[in-house]
């Protein structure tokens, strides 16, 4: 051990597990190793895309085989009955508090992130986001739909927030020379967590499924545990480079670009311009888009194409039995897996296109395709007859009914998902 690492250890020492100085990386430190421990992390908290595989099945958590229904049911009575089952539209709030935490809680705790360095931030980020779903597992196991918002959603989502912003600062340090690319990097992770959770869940679901219960409780705190695990790890293989370091052979351009501002707009004043507000309306569009999608994909497959999916394009999702239901089931949490796999794609394709192009030019290119996609998208009694094929956007699978069946609108399946980087969600 040279005297420079005996000085190192004396000095680390002192500081605690979590501290920020404790993870700046030696000299010799391979930069790839930081992708994958924040992948671990985003593919965990990314099956929040994956939940609308759990509306279904809550909506029955007391009637098991059919909802227990009560007309006279509110939005406030739904909070705190025992007695009658949740609609989905009552469940549905769950995933637009994951999103409203999620941008609040990186917003408010950005900062903090920087300070406190991108290992302590994964490690409460791990805390709130399994400690919510167990929460939430809580809130079923005594059907108390306020639990589960408060667990799911508010505790969740902001784990959900400071989990999303680690990864993205820790990489975009490492990577000065490809920003584009380490944002997607780390994005790309999130957007593909349903890939993953969605079938795994589906799968847990069918496991626990008794007489007596749909198995959504079991699976939550399954997954909380399996999540925590894989969290933890990749918090605790995060590293920071040293002040001043740049990748080796590398220099920042010299060439001014008209890209590249050089005045200097401090955090606190940001709101106060008008390209702040600009920017927050075209990524609020754009993420609205493909979360309204996303958060229904699953039940919104199974009850609008229903026997379709198993090749009974006559029978409604009202008269399949126990065993079609749970076939076109997993049929629906391998779709809510496919928006995913397109998610990843979209994200890392053309966050790094943005490295060759410049983001102006990317946000163009993906927001003209994406109208262009919205309007060819909406399906046509002509496609009627067809039932099930792969959209040529390369973004669903799409399976309609025969020409038979009466016709009835069906959403637009495709949209544009961004997030620090231009990207795509496939819905």
């Amino acid at each position: 051990m040279t005297a420079a690492e005996t000085r190192t250890d004396e000095a680390l020492a002192g500081l605690g597990l979590l501290d920020r100085e404790r993870i700046v990386a030696r000299p010799g430190f391979n930069r790839w190793l930081v992708p994958p421990a924040a992948l671990a992390i985003h593919l965990c908290i990314g099956m929040a895309y994956g939940f609308s595989v759990f509306w279904l099945p809550l909506s029955k958590s007391l009637g098991i085989t059919a909802s227990t229904a009560c007309p006279e049911l509110t939005l406030a009575s739904a909070l705190f009955t025992t007695t009658c089952d949740w609609r989905v539209a009552d469940l549905g709030w769950i995933y637009t508090l994951f999103f409203v935490l999620l941008g609040s809680s990186a917003a408010i705790w950005g900062g903090w992130l920087e300070r406190a360095g991108p290992r302590k931030a994964g490690v409460v980020s791990a805390c709130c986001w399994c400690g919510g779903i167990i929460l939430a597992a809580i809130g079923v196991i005594t059907h108390q739909l306020w639990l589960m918002w408060l667990g799911a959603g508010v505790i969740g989502g902001i784990g959900l927030g400071l989990g999303y912003i680690s990864p993205v600062s820790t990489l975009i340090k490492w990577f000065p020379d490809r920003r584009g690319m380490a944002t997607g990097m780390a994005i790309m992770g999130f957007g593909g967590g349903a890939m993953i959770g969605a079938p795994l869940a589906n799968l847990l679901m069918n496991t626990f499924k008794t007489d007596s219960s749909v198995g959504v409780w079991q699976t939550f705190i399954v997954m909380a545990v399996i999540y925590f695990v894989f969290m933890i790890g990749g918090a605790f293989g995060y590293r920071i480079p040293p002040a001043g370091w740049r990748p080796e052979g590398w220099t920042p351009p010299a060439a001014k670009s008209t890209m590249i501002t050089t005045k200097h707009v401090h955090l606190r004043d940001a709101h106060r311009t008008k390209q702040f507000w600009l920017i927050w309306a075209v990524l609020c569009l754009n993420v609205s888009a493909g979360i309204g999608v996303i958060g229904m994909a699953s039940p919104m497959l199974q009850e609008i194409f229903a026997g379709s999916l198993i090749g009974l394009p006559d029978v409604g999702f009202a008269q399949l039995d126990a065993g079609q239901k749970a076939s076109i089931a997993t049929i629906a949490a391998g779709f809510a897996g496919l928006l995913s796999l397109f998610n990843i794609g979209g994200r890392f394709f053309w966050a790094s296109l943005s490295d060759k192009i410049g983001r102006k030019n990317t946000y163009y290119a993906s927001s003209s395709s994406a109208s262009c996609f919205m309007r060819w998208r909406p399906l046509s009694q002509a496609w009627a007859t067809r039932r099930c094929s792969f959209s040529p956007s390369a973004s669903s699978c799409r399976c309609t009914a025969a020409a038979s069946r009466p016709s009835r609108p069906i959403l637009p399946i495709f949209s544009v998902r961004s997030s620090s980087a231009p990207s795509t969600a496939g819905c």
